[in-house]
């Protein structure tokens, strides 16, 4: 399902190469239970099948853009450390899955015009229902960060590594509060995590569910989508 976990200190968690924690285990709420994972099996097998006409459409239109592959994959790191391929649609000129990640920014010049658009409404995400159904992510969750954010940051932060306690989301608490888009400072990212863990600590279907609401909006008027 994944390659070998990624080394992510935070505080007094830590996940070492084989993806396991000493002191950081399961979430105290359900946020890795078999209800959770059936849900998204179902979510995620149900919108594939509704967007798959949007899917080969957005792949046309990325190939007729530019040259090179509709799908871009990085290296991400998943529950418990484990480091597994998100899939998104290619929507910059480059593909950066290297020691040194430049983070999207306003107006980004490595942006295609067909790239923009796919990202001002997350349509660039819709891949990674594929992620969902192999079980590398989940529909809601904390969303996952490049191995060298994930590196940087963790040595930063405590408590950043207790994120990994639940899969990686699509869509998760922390966006849905406005804590997505260009990290200008610390303050950012320590935002992010802490709306990652109340998450897992806080879990339950209808939470879940009142975040999904929450998402569709942000869809169509999310400043902080580019």
């Amino acid at each position: 399902m994944g390659e070998k976990g990624v080394s992510v200190l935070a505080g007094d968690a830590e996940f070492g190469r084989s993806g396991s924690s000493s002191q950081a285990g399961r979430p105290r709420g359900s946020a890795t239970s078999t209800v959770k994972r059936l849900f998204d099996i179902v979510a995620a097998g149900l919108a594939l099948l509704l967007f798959l006409p949007l899917l080969l459409l957005v792949m046309a239109a990325i190939r007729l853009e530019s040259p090179g592959s509709t799908i871009f994959r990085q290296r991400r790191t998943g529950y418990r450390g484990q480091v597994f391929t998100i899939l998104k649609f290619r929507t910059m000129t480059v593909s950066e899955d290297c020691d040194q990640v430049r983070q999207a920014t306003k107006n980004d010049e490595r942006v295609t015009p067909v790239g923009a658009l796919l990202r001002k409404l997350s349509i660039d995400e819709l891949p990674q229902l594929w992620n969902v159904m192999r079980g590398d992510m989940s529909i809601v969750g904390p969303r996952p960060h490049a191995l060298a954010h994930d590196e940087y940051y963790g040595a930063l932060i405590p408590n950043y590594a207790a994120r990994f306690r639940a899969k990686p989301g699509l869509t998760g608490y922390a966006q849905v509060n406005g804590f997505r888009g260009e990290i200008s400072d610390m303050g950012c990212m320590s935002d992010r995590v802490a709306a990652d863990n109340s998450y897992i600590e806080e879990w339950s279907l209808a939470l879940d569910a009142a975040i999904l609401l929450k998402t569709i909006p942000l869809i169509f008027r999310d400043p902080n989508a580019y």
